[in-house]
């Protein structure tokens, strides 16, 4: 039987790839030959997928927070997979070390097609957060949540790549010390980034459990993280387009509307969440691993934004309130 010539082109083109490498084509067509179908629960790991859920108490609905969380890092992990395509403009380092490029150059529309797919990501999220804000029994949440200490999702430390990845360090300062550090070295800003305040003990001031043993882990990875994207962060990337296309209104408006999802409406639905489990009349339950929730999670009192040249000195006073959001882009939360 003859072979097509599109056939014969792929195996020359097949064989130009191996060859590349140092491989032999002809021994990768046996391993086709003696390979066995491909199949669903394979591809995804399903078994493996299933095992990952170890609840630590015998409450039911335990299943239901780890299974959320797990879905969250999910998401996590497909945003930075798309932030890191655009830092480094489209080019990807494979597990055997090869350097793939996927796109030829950062343009403003491929730029926004990719903000648009973790505007997305985040929407999900926040829409699907009712799963935890009424999904769960309170009483059995209030239970198995003793079990979990000192850790807590303040300790996410996707959610803190996705903050370096987007913006520069200096708009993640805590908001009443972002003059003082303005200028410093990312290190300097990095020991005065806003979430370290919210995993302090109230009382004395000192560092939960929870932050000591974050920090522990992740610090030095976070600092060296943020000295390699201080000048291919999304910010920074808006900023090397020209004149004329960062005044693309589709553009301005995605990277506004992310400064939305990640910084107002994420930790808006976390906060709702946490007053219907822990908020009380006489005092608020403590959350897991001693993170102060009521200051901490109010968009208003971290007055973070990613972007703020793209918004007027009216929208950042109101930042974090009903206003943003309802005016600006017509959501209703």
């Amino acid at each position: 039987m003859a072979i097509k010539p599109e056939i014969l082109k792929k195996i020359e083109q097949l064989d130009a790839k191996y060859a590349s490498i140092g491989q032999d084509l002809e021994s990768y067509l046996d391993g086709l030959l003696y390979s066995n179908p491909l199949h669903y629960w394979d591809y995804i790991k399903v078994d493996a997928l299933m095992s990952l859920q170890q609840p630590r108490t015998d409450f039911p609905d335990e299943q239901i927070f780890i299974v959320y969380h797990q879905i969250t890092e999910l998401y996590f992990h497909l945003t930075l997979h798309e932030l890191e395509q655009l830092a480094n403009n489209g080019r990807h380092i494979t597990p055997e070390g090869q350097d793939k490029g996927w796109f030829d150059k950062l343009d403003p529309q491929l730029f926004v097609e990719r903000i648009k797919r973790i505007n997305r990501y985040f929407e999900a999220l926040t829409h699907s957060f009712d799963i935890m804000r009424t999904g769960m029994d309170k009483d059995q949440f209030l239970r198995f949540r003793m079990a979990l200490l000192p850790a807590s999702g303040f300790q996410a430390a996707s959610y803190r790549r996705i903050e370096i990845a987007c913006t520069d360090i200096k708009y993640l300062v805590h908001h009443t010390k972002r003059d003082q550090f303005w200028d410093k070295s990312i290190k300097d800003q990095m020991m005065h980034i806003y979430w370290r305040q919210g995993a302090t003990i109230e009382e004395t001031g000192e560092k939960a459990l929870t932050l000591k043993h974050f920090e522990e882990k992740y610090m030095d990875e976070f600092i060296e993280l943020a000295e390699s994207y201080q000048h291919k962060n999304l910010w920074q990337k808006f900023l090397q387009f020209s004149e004329e296309d960062r005044q693309n209104p589709e553009l301005k408006e995605q990277l506004r509307m992310l400064d939305v999802n990640v910084n107002i409406n994420w930790p808006l639905v976390h906060y709702k969440t946490a007053a219907r489990y822990m908020a009380r009349e006489e005092s608020d339950v403590p959350a897991t691993g001693g993170t102060n929730w009521q200051k901490y999670l109010p968009p208003r009192f971290q007055k973070r934004i990613f972007f703020p040249e793209l918004w007027s000195d009216e929208e950042k006073a109101e930042w974090g309130k009903a206003w943003v959001d309802q005016t600006v882009f017509n959501h209703k939360w």
